[in-house]
């Protein structure tokens, strides 16, 4: 919601008239200098959207400010160009609604177009929430990623790497929205106050590392563009894609980090396959090398990359991985009923090549149980053991 400046105006009374952390009224307006407001200028209140409003007989902007449970002034501020006390019926003037409400639904077939639109919602509800694209997909699909809070310690979570996992990506969805909530409307999270995470925890999320081949799965081929035959062909014709984990290019991007990335190429498939295809070198595609990119920009102090399915945490690599990642495992298997395993028979993965190369808590988040891709029907039982997880990354 925008709001015109007035006269003597501030960033602070608009937190005061709105009931907002002042911290989350000025980070929505970081293009602004809050000591030199001037008349007329737009300024950003998050937490809010405009709902029109007709006069109806009787009606006075204190009446409805009454009705409504809102200060009158958030009214008149809106309403600059209504007299108070010439108001007629059918007139229209607007009326600031809180949003308490979440606007994700999670249990969809979820794809990028939905993901992109309910982003584009969510940056014009809460614009203290930063966007910025880290890439494109090999179709050309940007590659967001969100940034919210802004503490020193920089957390990390990502979805949709494996595209017949794209359920991790709605309960990731969701689970931003959640927060987002929480924050303008001074609620908890399981008896949580999450105000405090807002100032220690710099969250970023990137939802979904793979979305041409999530739409591949939940729309076929058509949707591969330039690749529609070279999928078919990859996919020896089967025009099911449900079990496809890969990129449009066949190659698995969960095997293309140089964590012993030699060893998945020796023993895995050699050529473009569903699954599995490590590539011809590490970092081949783009969407790895966009989460290469960031990671090495952001400097992360843990990550977590959410996949399905197992109800299992992996949290070791060679022995790199720092004390402090067998504390956070056991909190994060507390929290979800989820099994702890330091390590597996598997290389070249992201977490791996993290842990690898900044010796911090990496963690491969395995949720769900069942045979990929997941169904719907698990999307509350996931939701819920990944919002404990979630709350632990940034309380620990």
């Amino acid at each position: 919601m925008k709001v015109t400046v007035r006269q003597g105006d501030t960033l602070w009374y608009y937190s005061q008239l709105f009931s907002l952390p002042f911290r989350l009224v000025l980070d929505s307006n970081r293009d602004l200098n809050q000591n030199q407001l001037f008349v007329g200028q737009q300024v950003n209140i998050p937490g809010y959207w405009l709902l029109t409003y007709s006069i109806r007989r009787g009606d006075t902007l204190w009446g409805i400010a009454r009705n409504r449970g809102i200060p009158l002034d958030a009214l008149l501020l809106l309403n600059q160009a209504v007299k108070p006390n010439a108001l007629y019926i059918g007139q229209s003037i607007v009326i600031p609604e809180r949003v308490t409400t979440a606007i994700v639904n999670g249990r969809q077939a979820y794809d990028y177009r939905t993901m992109m639109r309910d982003l584009g919602t969510l940056i014009e509800i809460y614009p203290f929430m930063v966007y910025e694209s880290i890439g494109n997909s090999v179709i050309g699909k940007e590659i967001p990623e969100v940034r919210i809070g802004s503490g020193n310690k920089r957390v990390h979570l990502n979805g949709s790497f494996h595209a017949h996992e794209w359920i991790t990506t709605p309960i990731l969805m969701k689970t931003l929205n959640e927060y987002l909530l929480s924050l303008t409307n001074g609620t908890n999270i399981r008896g949580l106050v999450m105000s405090p995470y807002y100032e220690d925890v710099t969250l970023s999320m990137v939802p979904m590392v793979n979305p041409d081949c999530v739409d591949l799965v939940l729309h076929g081929a058509s949707v591969a563009g330039p690749y529609e035959n070279d999928v078919l062909s990859i996919n020896a014709g089967v025009e099911n894609f449900s079990n496809w984990k890969a990129n449009i290019r066949g190659v698995d991007l969960n095997n293309q980090y140089p964590a012993l990335w030699e060893i998945e190429a020796r023993r895995k498939e050699q050529c473009p396959a569903p699954r599995d295809y490590p590539g011809s070198a590490p970092l081949t595609e783009p969407e790895a090398v966009a989460m290469a990119d960031l990671t090495q920009r952001r400097n992360f102090h843990r990550v977590l990359a959410y996949h399905t399915q197992g109800k299992v945490i992996f949290w070791g690599y060679q022995g790199l991985e720092p004390p402090e990642s067998k504390i956070i495992v056991n909190e994060f298997s507390r929290v979800s009923g989820y099994r702890e395993v330091q390590y597996t028979d598997s290389f070249a993965g992201y977490k791996d090549w993290f842990i690898q190369e900044w010796r911090r808590p990496g963690f491969t988040v395995e949720l769900g149980r069942g045979v990929n891709p997941l169904p719907l029907s698990q999307f509350d039982e996931m939701y819920e053991e990944n919002l404990g997880i979630f709350l632990a990354s940034l309380y620990l």
